[in-house]
């Protein structure tokens, strides 16, 4: 299955940051982008953590329907199978969403792996309808035909951006009400291959 969205207006910059104005602004347009498609139904909305919360928070009081909200969290594990080792992504809670018109959250979008089997997860339930709305879009770094309904910032794949919910490295920055990007915006590594792992090999897991 391939999922494609919409494209939003691109709204990109070529400076260092994003002022927490700026940030409030496209913020504040996006909700009311999503409140015209809604029309006066519910929305549930499911929020990934750790990094979208603060992004998710102001989204939500932006949006004008009912909103419902659900959090899901990321945890990535190594799993033997059979004397191989296999990394496994599991998300906890999962919440019952048949008819229901659903919009997942998360910060950033890159790869697109994590994010489109989460989507394809919730698909399962049967939603009336499923989309997704990031903060940050790096579309150079995809490697699966996914594209966000709504962004807030298209940027280069090269840029780490702290504040806004965002981390830096040693794990400070999330209070930050602007976006910067820079060398103190360092990302911890990641080990080769672990997004290509994930599309075959993760699931939902109560919690």
């Amino acid at each position: 299955m391939v999922i494609r969205g919409r494209r939003a207006k691109l709204s990109a910059r070529k400076s260092a940051g994003y002022s927490a104005d700026r940030i409030a602004a496209r913020v504040g347009a996006l909700g009311t982008e999503i409140s015209r498609y809604c029309q006066g139904r519910r929305l549930d909305v499911v929020v990934t953590l750790d990094r979208g919360f603060i992004f998710a928070a102001d989204l939500v009081r932006r949006i004008d329907a009912p909103v419902v909200c659900h959090f899901v969290r990321e945890d990535v594990r190594d799993v033997d199978h059979g004397g191989h080792a296999r990394r496994e992504v599991f998300f906890g809670s999962h919440p019952e969403l048949s008819g229901r018109d659903v919009l997942v959250v998360d910060a950033v979008l890159e790869s697109g792996v994590t994010q489109e089997f989460l989507l394809r997860r919730l698909g399962e339930s049967k939603p009336r309808s499923i989309r997704l709305a990031v903060l940050l879009d790096k579309p150079e770094s995809r490697r699966v035909a996914l594209e966000p309904d709504y962004f807030g910032f298209r940027t280069a794949s090269k840029e780490v951006w702290v504040g806004y919910g965002l981390a830096a490295a040693n794990g400070t920055g999330r209070n930050h009400r602007q976006l910067s990007s820079g060398a103190d915006a360092v990302p911890k590594k990641r080990r080769k291959g672990r997004e290509q792992d994930l599309v075959s090999s993760g699931r939902f897991q109560d919690l």
